[in-house]
């Protein structure tokens, strides 16, 4: 039934039925009531629903073939992924990630402190990935080419700073500089500074930087990272 796959898009998806009908500008009740009850959608409201929800795959929806989003049917064709997984990793057939926007929920300390008050902008589904809390989009060049500036990267948050850290592995970190939160990702490794760490880019222009782990505010793993590529 359409109406049992569109329920559980929108249960994916994280929506109340009150936001949903109210996009879609129908009347209250008028989904959750033909999803509770497997009635019919007409065809206009389906429309409506493939217009707004442009993640939604119409096949899916319409037959049950093929996956809930469109992005799982055409991913390889227009993405390309890199994995930086440790030899102690899992992987996962599917998992659903929030991918935030780094300026909305005012930096990483907030967002790591309590994503459940955090809205995403879109969830990521990538199968046989490591477990990922989250991703975000890159800025700057400090990790160029192996990254660059809109890609995305997927993480792991680490929770103990001090004793976590795989050394030469690559972080998604937030630093206290001068009271500001600089955001960036690079390589961590040991430093000879006591109390410190080195931060290192794949960008040769960028010099080495020992830093302070008391500076660090909040540190993620980057598990793998996206890149979008322009098809023309």
């Amino acid at each position: 039934m359409v109406s049992e796959r569109l329920g559980q898009y929108i249960d994916k998806k994280g929506f109340s039925y009150y936001a949903f009908e109210n996009s879609l500008g129908a009347g209250r009740g008028s989904i959750s009531k033909a999803v509770k009850e497997g009635k019919s959608i007409g065809s206009n409201v389906i429309e409506n629903i493939l217009s707004i929800y442009s993640d939604l795959n119409p096949i899916w929806l319409l037959t049950g073939e093929g996956t809930m989003y469109k992005e799982d049917e055409d991913f390889l064709l227009n993405k390309s992924v890199d994995t930086f997984a440790l030899q102690t990793d899992r992987s996962l057939d599917s998992q659903q990630i929030p991918l935030y926007d780094i300026e909305a929920v005012a930096g990483l300390v907030p967002l790591f402190q309590d994503r459940t008050t955090q809205t995403p902008l879109d969830y990521i589904s990538i199968p046989r990935l490591p477990k990922c809390d989250g991703a975000v989009y890159v800025t700057g060049d400090s990790m160029y080419p192996l990254l660059k500036s809109g890609d995305i990267v997927l993480y792991k948050e680490i929770n103990d700073i001090k004793n976590e850290i795989f050394w030469g592995e690559m972080y998604l970190l937030s630093m206290d500089m001068s009271g500001e939160e600089y955001i960036t990702v690079k390589y961590i490794q040991k430093s000879e500074q006591i109390g410190s760490v080195r931060l290192v880019s794949q960008n040769k222009h960028h010099q080495d930087k020992d830093v302070e782990m008391s500076k660090i505010k909040a540190l993620a793993l980057v598990k793998a990272s996206i890149r979008i590529n322009s098809m023309h």
